[in-house]
């Protein structure tokens, strides 16, 4: 796993890069983006529930999670970027459905939360960039209510020894560039949230050459 940007090398870039984050993310993807926050709404969150959506960015996933819950639901978006964070409020206010979303500036590595507060927390892409993704994860898992869902989807090493190579190749190149690379690279985080007891509900890998994707639900013991 690549050494992470510094926390603050992370929040001025996705700051610069928040008016065409959308954009370049899902052309960064080939729009397996998209697919994978649908997998994480579809398997991760129910009618009523209350939601963090941690490092949620611009908020697409938030505006699919507020549409799951509905009018007796609750979205929380948190960002450390304040640029993504107004993103996601002009894009909740055109949709109409800023009064089910709140908007928090804060590090998902040190939630403000406390322990057993969301029926559901999810996290699409916002691990990958993560000095420890690992310990991201426990800390989201640690804000969930007993029962409740952790849904992630974040890049994962290539399979295979020739999708690897050339996926390491290209990644070596965008990581130059981080306007371009946004400080992601592969990482792996479902085993330390097994360890400490989490039951995986569903589990899927998408994307080819060169990005590949974990998409996983795991429900708090």
């Amino acid at each position: 796993m690549r050494t992470a940007l510094s926390l603050n090398k992370i929040e001025s870039v996705y700051n610069r890069t928040a008016p065409r984050y959308d954009w370049l993310h899902g052309w960064g993807t080939y729009r397996l983006d998209q697919r994978g926050r649908r997998l994480v709404v579809q398997h991760g969150v129910i009618e009523g529930d209350v939601v963090l959506d941690a490092g949620g960015g611009t908020g697409t996933t938030a505006l699919m999670a507020a549409r799951a819950v509905g009018a007796k639901g609750r979205v929380t978006v948190l960002d450390i970027s304040s640029g993504m964070l107004a993103r996601a409020r002009e894009k909740a206010r055109q949709a109409k459905l800023g009064d089910r979303i709140d908007f928090v500036e804060g590090d998902m590595l040190r939630l403000n939360f406390p322990d057993n507060t969301f029926d559901a927390v999810l996290s699409t892409y916002s691990a990958c960039p993560l000095y420890n993704p690992a310990d991201g994860a426990l800390e989201l898992y640690r804000v969930l209510k007993p029962g409740g869902r952790l849904a992630m989807a974040h890049s994962i090493e290539a399979p295979g020894k020739l999708a690897r190579g050339v996926s390491n190749f290209l990644e070596g190149i965008l990581w130059q560039f981080p306007m371009l690379s946004l400080g992601c690279r592969a990482v792996e985080v479902l085993p330390a949230l097994e360890n400490v007891g989490a039951r995986l509900d569903f589990h899927r890998v998408i994307g080819f050459i060169p990005f590949y994707f974990r998409v996983f639900v795991v429900r708090k013991s």
